[in-house]
């Protein structure tokens, strides 16, 4: 049980590993909160997604399969959708066409279609679980990589009388802006691929 759930934080990472959701994962990280929205959001819908699609594969015919999956999909995406704008429009507005497009992320249909279309519900959730936590946390770590080092502040969500902006000395007076621009964004995932890949490598060599 706890393989289905461990194996999306980093050895089937769906960012890092899988290469999917690369969209979002380039679009989105100029900011943490906008991460950590995301990454909220395609939890919620790859949850219930694989709880559907787990419950009803054996009453949806063969042939309208995947259109099936991708009205469920996009069920729940209407709901985040809807709840973003009405109690957070600040991040809805800030994500912009990313949360519609959650409809086609790679990650929540392909785990509908290789995972939970062949597993029962419980098995389902775990591996929705793991596969949401993973790509949360692969956004948040670019973000915080390319919101550091590109504005020199990391952004969360205001609480109280906090902005929820806290800034880093030096870095907010001259940062490298080029890591809030797409190439920015395409350097630091490339370099965190590349880091997961050599850690993955030397504990397997290590393990032999």
């Amino acid at each position: 049980m706890f393989k289905e759930f461990s194996k999306g934080l980093i050895k089937e990472n769906p960012v890092f590993v899988l290469a999917l959701g690369l969209c979002p994962a380039l679009g989105v990280t100029s900011k943490v909160v906008n991460a950590l929205g995301m990454g909220a959001g395609v939890i919620f819908v790859l949850l219930g997604s694989n709880i559907f699609v787990a419950l009803l594969k054996n009453f949806i015919p063969e042939k309208v399969r995947i259109p099936a999956y991708i009205v469920i999909i996009a069920s729940f995406v209407t709901i985040v959708e809807m709840v973003m704008e009405a109690f957070i429009p600040s991040l809805y507005e800030s994500l912009g066409v990313f949360v519609p497009l959650i409809v086609v992320n790679c990650v929540i249909l392909g785990r509908a279609e290789a995972f939970a279309n062949k597993n029962n519900v419980g098995t389902s959730i775990l591996d929705a679980l793991g596969m949401g936590i993973g790509f949360t946390l692969a956004l948040v770590a670019i973000a915080l990589v390319r919101e550091i080092l590109g504005a020199g502040t990391v952004t969360l969500i205001p609480v109280g009388s906090w902005d929820g902006i806290i800034t880093i000395p030096g870095l907010s007076q001259s940062p490298a802006r080029v890591f809030s621009l797409a190439a920015g964004a395409l350097l630091v995932m490339g370099y965190l691929q590349a880091l997961i890949n050599w850690a993955t490598t030397k504990k397997a060599g290590e393990s032999k």
